[in-house]
């Protein structure tokens, strides 16, 4: 991490990816003033508004269309889904120097594998992210809190840093020695949310169905043997913990997954239920379940990827 500048300096800020956890994090950087934060977008946007649980605020946001028109800078907040890592290697590319710290705000367990080819030996810091975010139109999201934390980071010279950089934004960041155990805690929690809701096309109220909540309990034992396999300290009763927050996020809310499938777009599936399936394939244990959900995923995303074409 050497070479990370101090919090307390002026940083510029590049963000990646701009649906509903990126807007959300771009914006609440920007409207501290503190530092220079550039929005690394796909069409020109010159203001952003953010609906909050403190209301709704709009700032200007400093944006770039054309990964040639990029520098270095001292912070990266990748925010794309995991899938399109790949196109966002052009902007790590131009970004990312070794004295740059990339923040990792995606799903998965294997960040710093699936980011370090395209960031030019940047320190790469995953982050696990509990904030619902909703990408409502192009310049517009709208993020609701749904734990203690909003972010959660290891507990290393990375992980402070980021936290700091966070600190004077209303997302509280939790830096944490047993990462491991928390961010398959947090895939868990995607084993279940993520696949029902874009099976179903319902929003979190499907987990009120009794018939539901059976099958997620059989999903998350079936992962948990995985995640404990690969050093996760899992509490005894973790599957129905995890049932009971997916059941408190609100009636309403829903994932990425459910709305790219609404709007036609692939979606994350290899780094979620992939990674599950994957993992179990190592540890030489059986997960028919999530294998069911990863091939009815897969062939949705691919027919949607198709359609693109």
């Amino acid at each position: 991490m050497s070479g990370t500048p101090a919090p307390s300096q002026r940083l510029r800020i590049a963000v990646v990816g701009l649906g509903g956890i990126g807007g959300t994090a771009a914006g609440l950087l920007a409207r501290t003033g503190l530092h220079d934060v550039t929005a690394c977008v796909r069409k020109p946007l010159d203001r952003l508004t953010v609906e909050g649980p403190d209301g709704a605020f709009d700032v200007s946001l400093n944006a770039l269309t054309d990964p040639a028109a990029a520098g270095p800078v001292d912070w990266v907040l990748l925010c794309t889904k995991t899938h399109e890592t790949q196109s966002a290697g052009p902007w790590l590319e131009r970004l990312c120097t070794p004295a740059t710290t990339v923040a990792a705000l995606q799903n998965g367990i294997d960040h710093v594998e699936r980011i370090a080819p395209y960031a030019n030996g940047a320190a790469i810091v995953p982050a696990l992210v509990y904030y619902n975010g909703e990408r409502l139109a192009p310049d517009r999201v709208r993020y609701k809190p749904v734990s203690a934390h909003e972010l959660v980071v290891p507990d290393d010279a990375g992980g402070r840093a980021f936290a700091a950089l966070m600190a004077d934004t209303p997302l509280h960041v939790l830096t944490s020695a047993d990462f491991v155990t928390l961010k398959w805690r947090k895939l868990l929690v995607n084993a279940i949310a993520n696949p029902i809701t874009a099976l179903t096309l319902q929003r979190f109220a499907v987990f009120e169905r009794p018939d539901i909540q059976l099958l997620s309990l059989a999903i998350l034992d079936e992962a948990g043997r995985v995640a404990r396999a690969d050093g996760a300290g899992l509490h005894d009763d973790e599957s129905r913990r995890v049932l009971k927050m997916v059941r408190g996020f609100g009636a309403n809310l829903s994932t990425s997954t459910y709305f790219d499938r609404l709007a036609g777009r692939p979606f994350e599936v290899e780094s979620l239920t992939g990674a599950i399936v994957a993992a179990g394939e190592r540890y030489g244990i059986a997960t028919p379940l999530n294998g069911l959900l990863l091939t009815l995923l897969r062939a949705i995303s691919e027919e949607n990827a198709n359609s693109q074409t």
